[in-house]
């Protein structure tokens, strides 16, 4: 076997295949039996029933093959006055009758050549309806496939009571694709594939050379991109009919492949893909990177083009939203940790990933806050009379297309969408595996609350990380990149991309207790730093003490009070062996965990050479009372927040009064800290005058007034 696509690999276990052939491929253009492409299927079938595969086949080409006999029977019976005469069209159901024949005999004919014994079913719609029928028809055909019998299906043309057109609400099926995709459903097979005379589903009429072949269809992608070129030369199906059948069938659990070959059993990527699960895992590039990215531009725009109370109207409605689809976002997510505990995943990695008891209303509630900000975008900063009736402006506005990349926690998923929408930017996000259901459903729940007249392209949810180095890629398109995650994360897009990277790599963050601090706030302090919420990026990582507290007792009281709450403690070097501490295996390490190190060290000034050797430049704060020692700690350590008696919890967007934050940066370029509205914007300059010229700056008497805004 040759290497199987990954997509494809499901193959593997395929054991029913149902093969449809359409007319197209049956016959001719000319209307006959195109003998050599039956005779080279048929030949394929034998070898997949000496590979041990349940063949069922369902044929078009009767109506096509019995207007052709039939139109000759007409021609040679016919006077020539008769000829003469406007000719009728041929009764269909005639046609059906005379080309079930011929086209059955040519299928006995070439099976016999191979010692493969094939059978007829006629089946209508009609007979669907009754259950003794569809029994009988599973025990027939289970009859005849264990004694490798291949059952060929056809609908019955020449009997059937039902009137073009054939789609209708009524209708069970209505042509041999939902034929075959109903069939695929009551036999239970384990893949369906569309034979075609073409190679699969392009992106636009195969003809034309813009169309691209699609290796694997994905409704919320494709749907609605897709131009179909005419319907089948012969038959009343083509494309548009077998889309539409491979659509049911996958996404009642029968896989569905449209192809020209039936390679596609070797799991080779040959043709079209249709699978209820090929959202989860199929990479992006196939449907287009770019193609999801210049969409949420495209959708961006046509959001900054509305009002203020119009986009805040956005957000209340996503709020709303994923109040009243709590329950299925909790049961989503309670699967994704119940899958996450069983695959051996840490616990710090699963408290991240866990929703807890109202913190979908928490999220909403922090959306209509982000609402009822005033507007971000399209605010004057600055305003300089250049010269006379020659005026200048500083406006805000959005960056344009951000790319976020985050792991663990799906409430990130909320914080951003709802900060990229306040602020006028399309979106691409991408979670961790871990959280694909929670991340899914929250995505549908947010894009389902987004109007038409935007665009649920706003905002994209990459599906797998092979997708991540395309998208990297495309540095003329997305404008900002946010990595929320570990080092090696921020590390490798940093060194993968052109595209603009802001963000944190370590959330290594400290507290110095100074000699003077008073014991009650900093137990307080120190505890609600490190055991609040243990995983999060601003959780107390290293606990520096002033060496005077070793002999006051003043460590020993915060050591114990660490070890009730079940923090583990490690000491480094000098801590260790002055309380009998098992020794840190680094200060440089985030632990995201009940544990924690602590160090004694002489002064402040010690602790500031401490936290900028080993620290990550995140949230550091000093516990004292004594002011001048506060200043010193909070102008000298070089840090994106630096506290003085609290918490480092604190730093957060939410808390910040931001709204929310689609992350941290520790950057010194742009924003730094909690990045919220503000940090998911730029600024544009507009100028308005009234004819003016530069002509080697003698057009113009430059004033450069600043003016008063309005």
């Amino acid at each position: 076997m040759e290497s199987v696509d990954s997509a494809r690999a499901f193959v593997r276990d395929v054991k029913r295949v149902i093969i449809k052939v359409g007319t197209a491929v049956v016959t001719r253009v000319d209307g006959r039996l195109a003998l050599g492409r039956l005779g080279a299927l048929c030949e394929q079938i034998l070898e997949l029933n000496n590979q041990g595969y349940e063949v069922i086949l369902v044929t078009s080409g009767a109506v096509g093959v019995g207007r052709q006999r039939l139109r000759y029977r007409r021609l040679i019976n016919s006077s020539f006055a008769d000829l003469q005469k406007p000719q009728l069209e041929l009764d269909g159901k005639a046609c059906a009758a005379v080309g079930q024949n011929g086209l059955m005999a040519v299928y006995d004919i070439l099976f016999s050549q191979l010692d493969v014994t094939s059978a007829q079913l006629l089946v209508t719609d009609n007979d669907f309806r009754d259950p003794n029928f569809r029994r009988q028809l599973n025990d027939t055909v289970e009859s005849l496939l264990s004694l490798k019998v291949v059952p060929i299906f056809n609908e019955n043309d020449a009997v059937s009571t039902r009137k073009a057109p054939y789609e209708d609400s009524s209708g069970i099926f209505w042509d041999n694709d939902s034929l075959a995709s109903l069939l695929a459903l009551e036999l239970k097979a384990d893949l369906l594939v569309l034979l075609s005379d073409v190679d699969g589903l392009y992106s636009g009429p195969p003809s034309d050379p813009h169309s691209k072949l699609i290796h694997t269809y994905i409704k919320e992608r494709h749907e609605g991109l897709i131009t179909f070129g005419d319907k089948s030369r012969v038959g009343r199906g083509g494309m548009t009919a077998k889309v539409k059948a491979a659509v049911h069938a996958a996404h009642a659990g029968v896989p569905v492949i449209i192809a020209s070959i039936l390679k596609v059993l070797n799991g080779n990527n040959i043709g079209t893909l249709f699978h209820r699960e090929a959202n989860e895992w199929v990479p992006l590039t196939e449907v287009g990177a770019r193609e999801m990215a210049v969409e949420a531009r495209e959708s961006s725009r046509r959001l900054q083009a509305m009002s203020s109370q119009e986009r805040s109207k956005v957000l209340l409605n996503i709020a709303d939203a994923l109040e009243a689809s709590e329950k299925l976002i909790i049961a989503e997510n309670e699967a994704d940790i119940a899958e996450a505990q069983l695959a051996g995943y840490e616990k710090s990695l699963v408290s991240r990933l866990a929703l807890k008891s109202g913190k979908v209303s928490s999220l909403a509630k922090s959306i209509r806050i982000l609402a009822d900000m005033e507007e971000p975008t399209g605010q004057v900063l600055k305003r300089t009379e250049l010269s006379q009736g020659f005026i200048l402006e500083k406006m805000s506005s959005p960056l344009g297309v951000l790319l976020i990349i985050f792991e663990s926690r799906p409430d990130a998923l909320v914080q951003i969408a709802s900060l990229a929408i306040r602020s006028g930017n399309g979106l691409l996000l991408k979670g961790g595996k871990e959280a694909k259901r929670s991340n899914a459903i929250l995505h549908k729940v947010i894009t389902s609350a987004i109007p038409e007249n935007v665009g649920e392209g706003l905002i994209g949810l990459v599906a797998s990380r092979e997708d991540i180095p395309e998208l990297l890629k495309l540095d003329d398109v997305i404008d900002l990149v946010i990595p929320r995650g570990g080092n090696k994360l921020v590390s490798k897009i940093k060194a993968s991309t052109k595209i603009p990277v802001l963000g944190h790599s370590d959330g290594i963050c400290h507290i110095y207790v100074d000699k003077s601090a008073d014991m009650v706030k900093a137990k307080h302090i120190v505890l609600d730093s490190k055991t609040d919420y243990p995983a999060a990026c601003n959780a107390m990582e290293t606990l520096l003490v002033h060496t005077e507290l070793v002999n006051t007792g003043g460590l020993n009281e915060l050591i114990v009070e660490l070890q009730i709450k079940g923090v583990t403690i490690y000491g480094g070097s000098r801590a260790s062996s002055m309380l009998n501490l098992p020794e840190a295996s680094s200060f440089h390490h985030e632990y995201s965990s009940l544990a924690c190190t602590i160090e004694v060290v002489d002064d402040v000034y010690a602790a500031i050479d401490h936290i900028h050797q080993y620290g990550s430049g995140h949230t550091d704060c000093i516990i004292t009372e004594d002011h001048d020692i506060a200043e010193m700690f909070l102008h000298q350590v070089d840090s994106a927040a630096v506290f003085h008696n609290a918490s480092t919890r604190f730093c957060d967007g939410f808390r910040f009064g931001l709204g929310a934050e689609v992350g941290i940066s520790t950057s010194r370029i742009h924003a730094r800290g909690p990045v919220g509205v503000e940090g998911l914007l730029t600024t544009r300059w507009i100028a308005r005058g009234s004819g003016q010229v530069v002509d080697g700056d003698h057009g113009v008497v430059y004033t450069h007034k600043s003016l008063t805004q309005d």
